[in-house]
């Protein structure tokens, strides 16, 4: 239905559809009230034409001359009785003064059909009803029909009708009017929450809907808006802070180039010299390169624009081919990295990304372990899930930082101090629900952290994908680990 004609003020909708029912209600109500008080109506006339006949059946007077005759009271009574009386050949014997007065030419016609039933004949103004039946009176079979007008019943029924008609839009106006100030009334918090939320902007994402009734309706919808409020301003106080951190971490390698320049130009040197600072330069260069990349991985990951492939993974072969590729920083930091292969489990995910994880996981425990201290990557079945840990013998995660731990740019003091962009453990979360897993951190007794990534097994007899052959990462590395005195310390692959 459209309302570009008509009200466009919920509360007037409401009144019009309340009255619109209450019409229709009312309609519905008069007319079955008239049916049936008309029925009534009837069934009395009814009752009285047959009252009429036993009367004129029991009543007659016989003279001595054999005739008869009934006693009709006043006969310009306008409740006297309506009879007539014939003889079987259709002669008419008796007629009341009223019978006389308000005749029915058709009524002779009916003397041959006298069966007991009522029958209506036209009249003015109104129908005539007719009762005629045999009976026998004083030793004579006589044919009696009395008759009354439905005048006086339809006079009641328009009379009633025009009651209720009168009284028909009455009640629908003051109804409506009830229903305006009812419907004024409920609304009321809603025209209350409209004028808080048109006040709320980007600037007072803090401020809430109020709450009249927190169990109606009304209540919940507010309810639900506050949530989404809060929700904004979550959301709303994450970007800030991630375009402060992106900020704060992309002017960090360009101040480091432009100060390694300026060291350079300050005075002539040989060309060994030279060579370190373009060198220092590069690194920082590619490190807001991996920054960048980051940043790019997470904005493709919240957009679901990441094409996964989701096949069989070994766990086993995925852990060591991650173990080859990161010994050498663990060799330069004197630690030992280990594999134990408690089971073989495959999973299924895609292998890329879960590779980047496990990546991230492995090279954050190599920066924050001490020198002589040990990773370990352990693979095993649990409880029908395929597992693979990564524990290191650190100092471990404060309390403090384990809240927010998955969450981007967050890093606590010793993050702070061993640099990293604090993207690589939300990257490293990302890409296991990516592969319908779960990764969860736990203190490990006596110092060092423990990361376990869960993923549900594949198939049976689905072969797992094969393992990519071992790239020159080694050795980039081993090169990019030689930094000269120029270079500003960045951050590992795992950020």
């Amino acid at each position: 239905m459209s309302w570009r004609w008509g009200p466009h003020t919920l509360r007037a909708r409401l009144t019009l559809w309340y009255m619109a029912v209450m019409l229709a209600v009312l309609g519905v109500y008069v007319s079955v009230v008239l049916a049936l008080v008309a029925r009534n109506l009837s069934g009395a006339l009814d009752a009285r034409l047959r009252s009429d006949f036993r009367w004129a059946a029991e009543m007659a007077e016989q003279g001595p001359d054999g005739s008869l005759s009934w006693f009709e009271g006043d006969p310009w009574s306008a409740d006297g009785p309506w009879l007539q009386v014939w003889s079987p050949a259709g002669r008419l014997i008796y007629r009341t003064s009223v019978a006389a007065r308000l005749p029915a030419p058709a009524s002779e016609a009916l003397v041959d059909r006298a069966d007991g039933r009522i029958r209506a004949l036209p009249g003015d103004p109104a129908p005539f009803r007719i009762l005629g039946a045999r009976a026998t009176v004083g030793g004579q079979p006589v044919v009696i029909q009395v008759g009354r007008s439905e005048a006086f019943m339809r006079l009641e029924v328009r009379e009633l009708a025009l009651l209720l008609l009168l009284g028909l839009p009455l009640t629908v106006a003051v109804a409506g009017a009830g229903g305006y100030l009812l419907a004024r009334g409920a609304l009321s918090p809603l025209q209350r929450m409209a004028g808080r939320a048109r006040a709320i902007t980007a600037a007072r994402l803090d401020e809430r809907l109020p709450i009249d009734s927190p169990r109606d309706e009304l209540g919940r919808l507010a309810a639900v808006f506050n949530d989404t409020l809060g929700r904004l301003e979550s959301s709303f106080k994450q970007m800030r802070q991630f375009t402060a951190d992106v900020s704060h971490e992309l002017r960090t390698p360009l101040t480091a180039i432009r100060s390694v320049g300026e060291v350079g130009l300050r005075e002539p040197r040989d060309a060994r010299a030279y060579e370190q600072v373009i060198q220092s330069m590069l690194e920082e260069t590619d490190r807001l390169t991996r920054l960048i990349d980051r940043l790019l991985l997470v904005s493709r990951a919240d957009r679901g624009d990441l094409p996964l492939a989701f096949r069989p993974v070994g766990l086993g072969a995925l852990a060591d081919e991650v173990a080859a590729h990161l010994g050498v920083l663990a060799e330069e930091k004197r630690q030992s990295l280990t594999v134990e292969h408690a089971a073989s489990p495959c999973c299924r995910g895609d292998r890329i990304a879960l590779r980047q994880a496990v990546i991230n996981l492995v090279d954050n425990a190599i920066r924050y372990t001490p020198a002589e201290g040990g990773i370990r990557l352990r693979v095993a079945v649990s409880s029908g899930d395929a597992v693979l840990e990564v524990s290191d013998t650190g100092p471990g995660i404060p309390a403090r930082d384990q809240g927010r731990l998955f969450d981007r740019f967050y890093r606590g003091a010793q993050s702070s101090a061993s640099g990293g962009s604090g993207l690589g453990l939300s990257i490293a979360k990302w890409a296991v629900e990516a592969s319908h897993g779960q990764l969860a951190h736990e203190r490990i007794a006596g110092g060092g952290s423990r990361f376990r990534i869960t993923l549900p097994l594949a198939p049976a007899g689905e072969p797992a994908a094969k393992t990519p052959p071992v790239n020159d990462l080694k050795h980039q590395r081993t090169r990019h680990s030689r930094r000269p005195r120029y270079a500003i310390d960045g951050e590992t692959e795992g950020g």
